[in-house]
């Protein structure tokens, strides 16, 4: 089965080719903010909906023309179009989130883009004739050949490519490629996931893997950083390089906290036929005191990860529903205790079976996902094809085999 990916390596631009990609950003930026400016408008005077074409012909054709807009050619046209087709994405999911077409949490109408903001990036497609050079580099339209840092090579030729520069003054080129990968080879194992904070994750094999607790390692120089940037006077030059510092520190655990996900999800995939994971509230439960904790773990993250390449590797990838008491339930006798207080790790069912509860619940999930709808009452949603959320890791040697 085709399935689209994406592949992210780090790009090295020089001083000059900086400057280009500040004005492509900043053009992208105007562009955006002038189409939502004019369908904002459009729909408060009552006029008739603007077509998309109308809308690239009133703000890239002839707004090049003009004295104020002038600077729009400096930059490629197919950046300043990709941006308007951002808004028009943005609108759909809006329009789709309120009428209910669009399940999940309901998405906010677009705003404006600001220069402050701490992500900056364009989008070049085909169309651009961008390409990848024979000696590795890439040749972007009114910027220049970029050196770029491969960590692997292309599966086949990218349809697009994102331009990324993210907080910490990093650049990424981002590659959309399609890519048919042969299923790993079947495997007798399943396996049911538990996640939780103190183990991160405990399989119904009876393993446990501990929580790495990434954040919480690097909380003494985050708080540092974090402090010296308080200091200092706003709008100055040593502001903006504090700014920078605790962004790089920032970049870092994130950094290590996915290439940790990526390792373990592509272990447990390629290891077992079937991975079974309950459905987790993780947007509840960030709303409470463990809330830092809970976005420390990623488990969003990583159940993600699971779910894309198991239908990439042709695995069986399956949610149990959360209400599902797999804590309580015992795995031998099927019979549900009453509800367990956190600190209490262990457990006793009357049917003479001692469980730990981790590893009880995880065998429950197990089993629960094993049908569609089993004699207890266990839900398991059929898994989609997802798109990645990012591309692995971009140094070779710390990639496992198989991702």
């Amino acid at each position: 089965m085709a399935i689209q990916l994406r592949y992210n390596f780090r790009v090295y631009p020089t001083p000059g080719q900086q400057e280009a990609l500040a004005r492509a950003f900043g053009c992208a930026r105007v562009v955006y903010n002038d189409g939502l400016r004019l369908r904002q408008q459009t729909r408060e005077h009552g006029t008739p909906y603007i077509t998309d074409g109308e809308l690239s012909r009133r703000l890239i054709t002839e707004a090049k023309k003009t004295p104020e807009r002038a600077w729009l050619s400096e930059v490629s046209s197919v950046v300043l179009q990709q941006a308007l087709a951002d808004l028009n994405t943005a609108y759909r999911n809006f329009f789709a989130s309120i009428t209910g077409e669009r399940k999940g949490r309901t998405v906010a109408p677009p705003r404006f883009r600001s220069r402050k903001d701490n992500r900056q990036s364009i989008r070049f497609t085909k169309n651009s004739r961008f390409r990848v050079l024979d000696n590795g580099r890439l040749r972007l339209p009114k910027v220049g050949d970029v050196v770029v840092r491969w960590s692997r090579s292309l599966p086949s030729d990218p349809s697009s490519v994102t331009v990324v520069k993210d907080a910490a003054g990093r650049y990424f080129a981002s590659f959309v490629v399609q890519t048919t990968d042969e299923p790993l080879p079947a495997s007798a194992s399943e396996v049911g996931i538990d996640l939780g904070l103190t183990h991160f994750a405990v399989l119904s094999d009876g393993m446990k893997v501990a929580a790495p607790k990434f954040l919480r390692r690097a909380a003494r120089t985050l708080k540092r950083l974090q402090q010296d940037l308080s200091r200092k006077q706003k709008g100055s030059n040593n502001r903006k390089k504090a700014v920078v510092k605790v962004a790089k520190a920032h970049a870092r655990v994130a950094d290590t906290r996915r290439d940790w996900l990526h390792k373990l999800s592509t272990t447990i995939v390629r290891d077992n036929q079937a991975v079974y994971v309950e459905d987790l509230a993780v947007a509840g439960l960030a709303r409470t005191r463990l809330a830092k904790s809970v976005h420390d773990a990623g488990w969003s993250t990583f159940v993600g990860m699971l779910e894309y390449k198991a239908a990439r590797y042709g695995r069986t990838f399956g949610r149990v529903d959360r209400w599902f008491p797999s804590t309580r339930m015992c795995s031998d006798c099927g019979r549900v205790a009453d509800k367990l207080a956190l600190h209490v790790r262990s457990w006793t069912c009357p049917c003479g079976s001692v469980h730990d509860r981790d590893v009880n619940a995880a065998r429950n999930i197990r089993a629960a996902g094993r049908a569609d709808l089993n004699d207890r009452g266990a839900q398991v949603r059929p898994a989609s094809v997802p798109a990645p959320r990012d591309e692995a890791v971009t140094h070779r040697e710390l990639a496992p085999s198989g991702v």
